[in-house]
């Protein structure tokens, strides 16, 4: 059994190398996808491909649609999402993810410092597992593939 994971969330960390290096040490049969991670292209790719836009918020409408195919699509073929919430920003656009993945009845595993647990109460509830660790996703993507703990 093989299972696609899907890695939404901040963006300015290392978590999702962490997660798929712990997984390929492991030998786990894991397919990793993730939305755009470089900032500049996801916030501009709308107007670079469509079209400029002299008001900011068609402008950042423009670039959401674009990045929404993606993420609709990925999410959409994703077993498994994980949702990681940093500390710095505020992911409103990981919310959503974590949102449309429940919709879906993905399983939802959500990762985040305890500093967040009221704020994301709600997207917590939704999650089969909430997580502190990038490691802990990783033995947990390791337990549901091989019914064994971690070492």
């Amino acid at each position: 059994m093989g299972l696609h994971v899907y890695l939404s969330g901040e963006i300015h960390t290392d978590w999702r190398e962490e997660i798929i290096n712990a997984c390929d040490a492991a030998g786990l049969d894991v397919t990793f996808s993730a939305p755009v991670t470089d900032h500049g292209a996801s916030d501009d790719c709308g107007v670079e491909i469509l079209g400029a836009e002299p008001n900011k918020f068609w402008h950042d409408n423009k670039g959401a649609n674009v990045n929404a195919i993606r993420t609709r699509t990925l999410i959409g073929k994703a077993d498994v999402v994980v949702v990681r919430f940093g500390e710095k920003y505020k992911q409103w656009n990981a919310a959503f993810d974590a949102g449309y993945a429940a919709a879906l009845g993905k399983a939802l595993i959500i990762l985040h410092q305890d500093e967040h647990q009221h704020a994301l109460k709600e997207v917590d509830a939704a999650a089969l597992a909430v997580a502190k660790e990038p490691l802990q996703v990783a033995q947990i993507l390791e337990y549901v593939l091989t019914s064994k703990l971690p070492a």
